[in-house]
């Protein structure tokens, strides 16, 4: 028979066990996949061009009372704005080169809508973009209650699309 010491020692080195090899790595989950893409794929592509080379296409000059626009964000290969309405964020505005994200081309590929010559898509409910020059991608994002799909397409034919297409 054994001693009531050693089968304590025993069930408690079983207990150990037992939780240490639950304590193991977990499985692959879907961030952990996400994380290990990013980490093989840089973020931005070296070959974007600077947020800064974009905001001379922004509509700023077309945002009069009750318009205000700000911009927000500039970094390689995107510039970001926000239009406010009578003070009010009523939608996103965006440039960005799809070199540092190439599957935002996916969207226009089946496009059979233009605006401006350019291939149109609509993101959801709240977003409109263009192709411009098959490398640049001009959003409006609406907020909700912001900007109705006329609207966002009306601001979007206030960007310079053109000067846009004809940067290199």
């Amino acid at each position: 028979m054994t001693p009531p010491r050693v089968r304590g020692r025993t069930v408690a080195s079983t207990l150990i066990v037992v939780i240490l090899a639950g304590c193991g790595s977990p499985a692959d989950t879907r961030w952990q996949d996400a994380q290990t893409a990013s980490r093989n794929k840089p973020a931005v592509a070296k070959e974007a061009r600077d947020g800064k080379d974009f905001n001379k296409f922004f509509p700023k000059d077309k945002a009069k009372e009750p318009w205000d626009f700000v911009f927000k964000q500039e970094k390689k290969g995107a510039a970001i704005a926000d239009l406010k309405k009578d003070g009010k964020h009523v939608a996103t505005l965006s440039i960005t080169d799809t070199l540092s994200e190439p599957e935002a081309l996916e969207k226009f590929k089946e496009s059979t809508k233009k605006l401006v010559g350019c291939p149109m898509a609509e993101e959801g409910k709240l977003g409109t973009a263009v192709l411009v020059g098959d490398r640049y991608q001009v959003k409006v994002r609406s907020t909700p209650n912001g900007l109705s799909k006329e609207e966002r397409e009306e601001w979007l034919t206030q960007f310079d699309l053109i000067g846009l297409s004809k940067l290199d």
